[in-house]
């Protein structure tokens, strides 16, 4: 049995996927892998570029060792992006809340005879 770890290609928050696969086939010229697998009784083959393949190995524990520091780090890298996004998305509602107040406070002004504004005729 064989052990791939391969990158996902603009899959944002995932970045990587692990699978194991009975046979493979390549030549050292090839720019590709071809994964062979067996799904409901079926050869199924799977064609990835080499510049995709993180890991291929037939050592099981070194795979399994090499999946948890990836999901550590992605998982890690997360937390940042989520506290990111939290803090952006405060950000924007403040923001938001700025204006609604600016615009609140600027239509109060308009009112007033020195602001040339034609709304007041239309009134």
């Amino acid at each position: 049995m064989y052990y791939v770890i391969k990158k996902k290609m603009d899959t944002h928050p995932t970045q990587f996927i692990g699978f194991k696969v009975p046979k493979f086939i390549t030549k050292k010229n090839s720019d590709n892998v071809i994964f062979e697998f067996k799904i409901d009784g079926k050869i199924v083959r799977k064609w990835v570029n080499k510049d995709e393949i993180l890991l291929l190995t037939d050592d099981k524990e070194f795979y399994l060792q090499t999946m948890q520091k990836f999901k550590n780090v992605e998982e890690e890298q997360q937390k940042l992006v989520t506290q990111a996004q939290e803090k952006l998305n405060e950000t924007i509602e403040n923001f938001a809340q700025t204006m609604d107040e600016e615009f609140e406070s600027f239509e109060e002004m308009r009112k007033e005879d020195d602001i040339p504004c034609i709304l007041k005729e239309l009134d």
